[in-house]
C-alpha cells in the first residue's frame, strides 16, 4: 500500500516564528521543523519481541542579537506555547557572551532550487508487513546452515518525514525523505564454541531493499565462517579491510576533516590542505546530490546548496568539511556541509562520503598476500585524532598464500592513520552504499598485528 505523507504545512509556522523573533529585537533568526513517523519491528526466535511506532514533530529556533545567539527546541506547536518559546529563546540569547564569528550565511549563497534527488519513497508498510519481513529474514538465516542454533533477532524499520528550514534572510526550503532497513543477527555454534554476526540492507526506496532471504543467507554465511577462530602470532603483515570496516577508515578521515576539529587543534590533518596524504590512485568524494543516497539532501543545515566535491583528489587533500561558523574560524567559505539536529547549532559533517573504487576484485587483492590479515570486525575506540595514533581490537581471517586460511579473533591492529592512508596499496572494485560513508575493500601495505 502506498500514500503520500499527510504532513501539515509548517512553513507558515516557521515564518510566523521569524516574525515574532524580529518583534522581540532579534537581528537574525532561523527555524527548522522536522515532522515524521517511524515504525520499528523486532522479532526473535519466530516471535515478535518489540514494536515501536511513533509520529513526531519538533521545531528548533536559533536567534541572533548582533553576535549573541541561542538555540532551543519544542514539540508544542500551540500559539501560546510558541509565544513563550520565542520569548525565552530571545532572553537566553541576550544573556550569552558575544561570538565575533557567529551569524547566518550571507544572503545570495542559499540554495535556489530543490531538485528531486530520489530520497523519498511514498511506500507505507503496515505493521504486519514489517513483521513478516523480519520473520522471513530470521527464518532464512536458520535455514541456511544447521549450525545456526540461536538468534539475536531480526529487525525491520521504516521511516518517512519532512524537513523545513526558513531564515530571516528570506530562505525557505523543504524536502521529504524516507528510509527502509532490514537486518538479522544469527548465532552459530559447534564443538569449538559460539559466534555471532549480522547482515543488513538499507535504502531510501523500499523496492531496492535486498530480499529478506538474501539478507538472512548472508548473515549466516558471515556467522558460520567465524567458527573455530584462533589467535595469530604478533608481527607486521599486510592488512586488508573488508568494505564494512574500511568505511571506518573514512569515518576517521571525516572526523579529522571537520572544521570544528581543525580550528580547535584536534585533528592530525591540520595544515595539510593541498598536501599529498595518500597515493595518487586514491580519490575520495563527498556528494550531497547523489540520487537516492542515504546522506543526500538538496540543502544543508543552514540552507546552503549541497554539492559533489573532491575531498582527496589523486591522493592530495583538497577540501575540509565546513559549515559557516567553522569556515569563518579557518578563514574559508562553507562547503555546504552544515549538519544539524533540531534545536542545536549547526556542526560540520559528511553527506555521502566515499572512496572511488578501483578495478581490482577482492579475490584478486587477497591473492597478492602471502601471509597477512583480513579484517571483518573492529572493537573499541583507540584512536587519537590529534596524532592519528590507531589501535583497535579486531577479528577476521588469517591469509595464507592468497586465500582465507582460518578465522582469527582476540587480536589488536595498530598503526597511525597518516601512515595508513599513505600506505594504501590497493583499492577494490566492490563499493556498495549501506550508509552515508562507504568504501570498497582496502589493502594497507603493512600494520602491526598483536596476537599470541
Amino acid at each position: 500500500m502506498t500514500r503520500e505523507i499527510a504532513a501539515p504545512d509548517y512553513t507558515n509556522v516557521a515564518q510566523d516564528l521569524l516574525a515574532r523573533a524580529a518583534k522581540q529585537g532579534a537581528t537574525a533568526a532561523d527555524v527548522m521543523v522536522a515532522d515524521g513517523e517511524t515504525l520499528s519491528v523486532q522479532v526473535r526466535m519466530g516471535a515478535v519481541d518489540r514494536l515501536t511506532k511513533a509520529r513526531e514533530k519538533r521545531l528548533g529556533l536559533r536567534v541572533f542579537f548582533g553576535q549573541r545567539s541561542a538555540s532551543a527546541s519544542t514539540s508544542d506547536f500551540s500559539a501560546d506555547s510558541l509565544d513563550r518559546f520565542v520569548g525565552e529563546t530571545c532572553a537566553l540569547a541576550k544573556a550569552v557572551v558575544e561570538d565575533p564569528v557567529s551569524g547566518l550565511p550571507e544572503p545570495g549563497h542559499y540554495a535556489a532550487e530543490c531538485p528531486d534527488l530520489n530520497i523519498y519513497d511514498a511506500t507505507k508498510l503496515q505493521t504486519d508487513q514489517q513483521i513478516d519481513l523480519a520473520l522471513r529474514a530470521e527464518r532464512a538465516a536458520f535455514a541456511a546452515d544447521s549450525r545456526i542454533t540461536n538468534s539475536e533477532g531480526g529487525e525491520c524499520d521504516s521511516s518517512s518525514g519532512r524537513i523545513i528550514l526558513a531564515n530571516s534572510h528570506g530562505f525557505l526550503g523543504q524536502y521529504a525523505n524516507s528510509s527502509f532497513s532490514l537486518s538479522v543477527s544469527p548465532i552459530a555454534s559447534n564443538e569449538t564454541g559460539m559466534q555471532r554476526d549480522y547482515w543488513y540492507g538499507v535504502n531510501r526506496a523500499f523496492s531496492k531493499l535486498e530480499s529478506p532471504e538474501a539478507i538472512g543467507q548472508e548473515a549466516t554465511r558471515r556467522t558460520v565462517r567465524k567458527l573455530g577462530a584462533r589467535k595469530v602470532p604478533t608481527g607486521r603483515v599486510p592488512v586488508i579491510f573488508d568494505p564494512e570496516v574500511a568505511g571506518s577508515l573514512l569515518s576517521h578521515l571525516c572526523s579529522a576533516l571537520s572544521g570544528y576539529a581543525l580550528y580547535k587543534g584536534a585533528s592530525f590533518l591540520i595544515g595539510q590542505l593541498g598536501q599529498q596524504i595518500a597515493p595518487d590512485f586514491v580519490t575520495i568524494y563527498d556528494d550531497g546530490r547523489m540520487p537516492g543516497g542515504l546522506g543526500t539532501r538538496p540543502f544543508d543545515g543552514e540552507g546552503l546548496p549541497t554539492r559533489k566535491q573532491a575531498m582527496v583528489e589523486r591522493g592530495r587533500l583538497t577540501s575540509y568539511l565546513l559549515d559557516t561558523y567553522s569556515g569563518k574560524k579557518l578563514g574559508l567559505p562553507s562547503t555546504g556541509n552544515a549538519s544539524r539536529s533540531i534545536g542545536e547549532s549547526p556542526s560540520a559533517g559528511p553527506t555521502n562520503f566515499y572512496m572511488v573504487p578501483g578495478t581490482t576484485g577482492p579475490e584478486q587483492i587477497l591473492a597478492t598476500v602471502k601471509q597477512g590479515l583480513y579484517v571483518t570486525d573492529l572493537i573499541g575506540f583507540g584512536i587519537n585524532m590529534v596524532t592519528g595514533d590507531y589501535s583497535r581490537g579486531a577479528s577476521g581471517f588469517w591469509i595464507e598464500n592468497g586465500e582465507l586460511a582460518y578465522p582469527v579473533e582476540e587480536i589488536t591492529i595498530a598503526g597511525n592513520l597518516k601512515q595508513m592512508y599513505a600506505t594504501i596499496e590497493t583499492i577494490g572494485s566492490d563499493l556498495v552504499f549501506r550508509g552515508r560513508i562507504a568504501s570498497p575493500t582496502v589493502k594497507i601495505t603493512e600494520m602491526m598485528v598483536a596476537g599470541n
